[in-house]
């Protein structure tokens, strides 16, 4: 006997960078920052960034270093990979006071240890090298431009030397800050002295985080330009131009928005709405924008929430009216690279017999970041070569999240076409193949044969035309029955069995009523199948396969069934 199993553990990747850029894939521009990473807020915020059409949207999310835990935060990712959110992660450390601790060179390691043991929504890892710098209190207490840059050069080269899907920014910065050192510095001057002092950072950089605020005051217009505008991002990539950076970094605007505390509601609402149409998304440059901020119902970000307090929310009103006015903007469905790995095994046999139904289990292990569902365009396919030599159903892949498995139920119903052919399975998502297997070569033979003897103890003559025989295969399941078989002189004979697989070793139980069961084992050939049961003995008077003390009761209630023990 001759058993196929494929066993394939792939890590593959056939939407790769390798072969596209990412600004070349579908992107849905739309994002939002996010305070809080709350299962209602999440769902919330897929909503709102994956409305009207979009998919794959992006949330900005900050990781305290005394709040590294791995279980939390991969319970997070796996929450934003279900909602198909993309997450942009900014680095902070902790409060100190009135100041966020200064980070160290020292704290690379353990920070580049953390991030990479998640399991990541995307193959683009998207890092955020802390907050506004140029804010003595983001840094300290006291700015310090030489210091960050050493100290980011030293992040951004340890997290890209570990995996260079890490994708590194340097910090969003205030662009409207003032030159008033120690407490700030103007965002030029800034970048002018990181430059100076360790200008190879942008050998490890990615992209460009901005902080394209509507200033002053938060109350802007969407159409102006320059320095403190919703296009600060436009002058922050001209000064690094100016500064020798040859790179052409991607934008992701992580923090934007306006002060519904000085403006109108809806006014806010018509500005977001203006500036993306007539700036964000139009500008190639552009690859994400996340305003700032989804809830925050407190000073001092009360008046940049997107989310009405609870005091005057109602149930069916629960945002301020950007949320709905965005929400409703059309969108792009994001197509983000996406690393699918797993295993898929399944037990195929080498021969088949015709007119026959067979059922097996194909294996999936999801070991890539891909959340596997058929509403995600996961699938299953079979590509049968040559005549068609039989109808097939695959069951559907349902909610298999990484480090999960589960098995499909795969169904074949063989037809009368005998000969040999060859198949292939291919995992597929959105009709592209992402794990495929070899190639699995098989026959389907004519239906076999099956002899039996059986003797009926103490009978001279065993006849009869009551006989059934059952057939199990290894898993116990019975694949083939037949009632009314005719027995002569202790033989019978089925002339085509179905359901078996050549070279598999079955179970064979042959009933009679009055008597109890008799098996045995066989391994089916093509034919010449040939067996024995041991003699059966009528003492089943109750019919339930077992002798017991119920039978001895019921031969004494109908003495007649003595008979079956006449010779």
């Amino acid at each position: 006997m001759r058993r196929i199993i494929f066993l394939i553990c792939l890590s593959v990747f056939l939407l790769s960078a390798k072969d596209l850029l990412a600004n070349e894939l579908p992107n849905n521009k739309f994002g939002i920052h996010l305070a809080q990473p709350h299962l209602e807020d999440i769902k919330k915020t897929a909503e709102l960034v994956n409305g009207s059409g979009g998919d794959w949207g992006y949330i900005t999310l900050v990781i305290q270093e005394n709040d590294r835990n791995n279980g939390k935060w991969q319970a997070i990712f796996d929450l934003l990979r279900e909602y198909h959110l993309i997450p942009i992660i900014r680095l902070a450390t902790r409060a100190e006071g009135e100041n966020w601790r200064r980070p160290e060179k020292k704290d690379a390691g353990d920070w580049v240890s953390f991030l990479d043991s998640l399991n990541w929504v995307v193959k683009e890892r998207y890092i955020v090298l802390f907050n506004e710098p140029n804010h003595g209190s983001e840094w300290g207490g006291e700015i310090g431009a030489k210091d960050y840059g050493e100290v980011s050069f030293e992040f951004a080269k340890k997290l890209k030397e570990k995996n260079k899907d890490f994708f590194v920014m340097l910090a969003g910065f205030d662009a409207s800050a003032p030159s008033w050192p120690p407490g700030m510095e103007d965002e030029e001057v800034f970048l002018k002295k990181i430059v100076s002092a360790k200008s190879e950072i942008f050998d490890y950089i990615d992209g460009w985080a901005s902080h394209s605020y509507p200033n002053p005051g938060f109350i802007g217009m969407p159409w102006q330009s320059g320095r403190g505008t919703v296009k600060t991002y436009v002058w922050e990539l001209a000064v690094l131009k100016e500064l020798g950076v040859k790179k052409d970094l991607p934008v992701f605007v992580t923090e934007t928005g306006w002060n519904s505390q000085k403006l109108s509601s809806e006014t806010v609402a018509r500005y977001f709405k203006e500036a993306y149409d007539g700036v964000w998304l139009p500008d190639s440059r552009v690859r994400a924008v996340t305003p700032f901020v989804f809830d925050y119902q407190g000073d001092p970000f009360l008046g940049f929430s997107w989310k009405l307090p609870a005091s005057v929310a109602t149930s069916e009103k629960t945002f301020y009216p950007q949320y709905y006015t965005v929400q409703s903007l059309p969108k792009t469905a994001g197509e983000p690279d996406q690393i699918e790995k797993g295993e898929m095994a399944v037990d195929l046999p080498a021969k088949m017999v015709a007119h026959s139904n067979f059922e097996f289990n194909i294996h999936l292990k999801n070991t890539g970041q891909g959340y596997w569902d058929k509403s995600g365009g996961y699938r299953i396919s079979l590509a049968l070569q040559g005549d068609k030599k039989f109808e097939h159903f695959i069951g559907d892949i349902k909610d298999l999240k990484p480090g999960q498995e589960n098995d499909l139920s795969f169904f074949i119903k063989t037809n009368g076409n005998f000969g040999r052919s060859e198949a292939k399975l291919t995992l597929l998502k959105n009709g592209k193949p992402i794990i495929e297997g070899k190639t699995w070569k098989f026959e389907v033979l004519p239906l076999p044969s099956l002899n039996f003897k059986v003797d009926l103890l103490p009978k001279l003559k065993s006849n009869g035309s009551d006989f059934e025989i059952q057939i199990f295969n290894r898993n116990e399941v019975l694949v083939y029955k037949k009632k009314g078989l005719q027995v002569v002189n202790g033989k019978g004979k089925l002339s085509e069995v179905q359901n078996i697989i050549p070279g598999d070793r079955y179970r064979v139980v042959v009933l009679k009523p009055y008597y109890l069961p008799r098996q045995t084992h066989i391994v089916f050939k093509k034919q010449g199948n040939e067996l024995s049961f041991k003699g059966m003995i009528a003492v089943d008077f109750d019919q339930n396969g077992k002798f017991d003390l119920q039978d001895i009761k019921t031969l004494f209630r109908n003495i007649g069934l003595l008979k079956f023990w006449l010779p």
